[in-house]
């Protein structure tokens, strides 16, 4: 009895195996897809018009309040999306910021010469002061301050540089922020880098912005050849509670 099931199975086993071989393998047809640039991430973004949230000491409840939203823009500088990724603990004060945020343009960044979207956080400190008291700042930095008394300088803006900033951003501290910057052949910034900054993100990220819009002069002579090619420079800014315009 054992033989003749020992033989049934080696009988059947040639039978499998020749039947796996024939089997038929359908492949499917190569198939291309478009994979769109990825976007830029990044934890500083540069904003061509910067958020203001429009809200009152009274949205506060009584406390001050912090939030960070998540950003993602297009390749026009639109933004397309603003999510909380850290709350203020209130949901309508979050919403107010996501406004801002969506209302704000965010400066196009180029990768190999092409636009491309981008991924940042926009953060917000939110203080108790008194929001009708506070005051604007100019951007009286350093060399514009010594170029306004005919000072000798290494360089000169040719105009004043735009500056976005109030008394209540400096979160009860006076601030400096010390910055450089790259030119172009024309005098056009180019890249600004903070070299000391102030410990509020928002506030250093005001200055990139006044400067990477600005343009600066250079008088020409033997060592100032830098007219036909890149160079940098550096100035830097102070903010005092009691001495804003």
């Amino acid at each position: 009895m054992k033989k003749i099931l020992c033989l049934s199975t080696l009988m059947c086993l040639p039978l499998t195996a020749y039947s796996a071989a024939t089997k038929q393998v359908h492949q499917l047809p190569a198939q291309t897809i478009d994979v769109s640039p990825t976007s830029h991430l990044t934890t500083r973004l540069q904003w061509s018009k910067f958020p203001e949230p429009n809200y009152s000491i009274e949205d506060l409840k009584n406390e001050n309040r912090a939030a960070i939203i998540r950003v993602v823009a297009n390749t026009k500088g639109d933004v397309t999306n603003a999510t909380v990724e850290e709350s203020t603990g209130l949901k309508a004060l979050d919403q107010i910021l996501i406004q801002a945020v969506e209302d704000a343009q965010v400066k196009p960044h180029l990768k190999n010469g092409r636009a491309v979207s981008q991924i940042g956080y926009q953060a917000f400190n939110l203080k108790l002061s008194n929001k009708e008291t506070v005051c604007d700042y100019q951007f009286d930095s350093k060399v514009w301050l010594a170029q306004s008394e005919a000072k000798k300088t290494a360089f000169q803006y040719v105009v004043q540089p735009k500056l976005s900033l109030n008394s209540s951003q400096l979160n009860g501290h006076n601030r400096q922020v010390k910055f450089s910057f790259a030119t172009d052949k024309h005098g056009n910034v180019k890249k600004v880098k903070i070299k000391q900054g102030s410990g509020i993100y928002a506030l250093d990220q005001n200055i990139v912005q006044a400067v990477s819009d600005s343009k600066i002069s250079v008088k020409r002579n033997a060592r100032t050849l830098w007219m036909y090619k890149q160079s940098h420079f550096k100035d830097q800014i102070e903010f005092k509670l009691n001495a804003c315009k």
